[in-house]
């Protein structure tokens, strides 16, 4: 076996393992919230919970001024559910996007701007405005994370955005009128060109 070919097959598995690496890097560093949409109602126990990524737009996290703007497009919000038929997951999108509940054709920005952001033990504590669905309410929220990633939970309800839970079965299965939100944001992904 020549020298250049031990060369060749010595550096393969090198180079397919630095692609690998930095495909995992750019894929795990994109900001998103996640939000997980719980059921209720006699027969919620034959039916799925929902579990939703919103890709973060544009935003801007400036750590010496301790501010935030982060801005998520409607239209953008996909159901990831992974025990759910095409079928069901393509009718959940659909109505999820539609008129009954974000309307993303009538209000296709959610944005949320900070109004006061201070330290509170390891991490922040974030008060602000979240405009969504044509309704500005205020929120408060905890953050953790470093200036290179921060990581936060938070929750509200539809009904105080003017969103009415979807129901189904005369009410016997319908969404909870409370969301809970994981988010997570790296200020490098929000600084980049976007690409989304």
């Amino acid at each position: 076996m020549s020298a250049f070919r031990t060369r060749t097959i010595i550096l393969i598995p090198f180079i397919l393992s630095c692609w690998a690496a930095s495909a995992a890097q750019n894929t795990a560093q994109h900001s998103a919230i996640t939000i997980h949409v719980g059921k209720t109602g006699l027969f919620s126990g034959f039916s799925h919970e929902h579990t939703v990524v919103a890709p973060i737009t544009s935003g801007k996290i400036d750590a010496k001024a301790l501010a935030v703007q982060i801005t998520v497009l409607s239209k953008q919000l996909k159901v990831t559910d992974t025990d759910t038929s095409a079928k069901d997951l393509a009718e959940v999108q659909e109505t999820m996007l539609g008129p009954k509940v974000l309307d993303s054709d009538k209000y296709p920005e959610i944005r949320f701007q900070s109004s006061r952001v201070e330290r509170a033990g390891d991490g922040y504590r974030v008060s602000g405005t979240l405009s969504l669905h044509g309704t500005s309410r205020e929120l408060t929220f905890n953050v953790t994370g470093t200036p290179d990633y921060y990581h936060g939970k938070t929750k509200f309800k539809q009904t105080d955005f003017g969103i009415h839970p979807v129901s189904v079965g005369g009410g016997t299965v319908k969404v909870k009128d409370e969301l809970e939100l994981d988010f997570d944001v790296f200020p490098a992904d929000l600084a980049a060109p976007a690409s989304r």
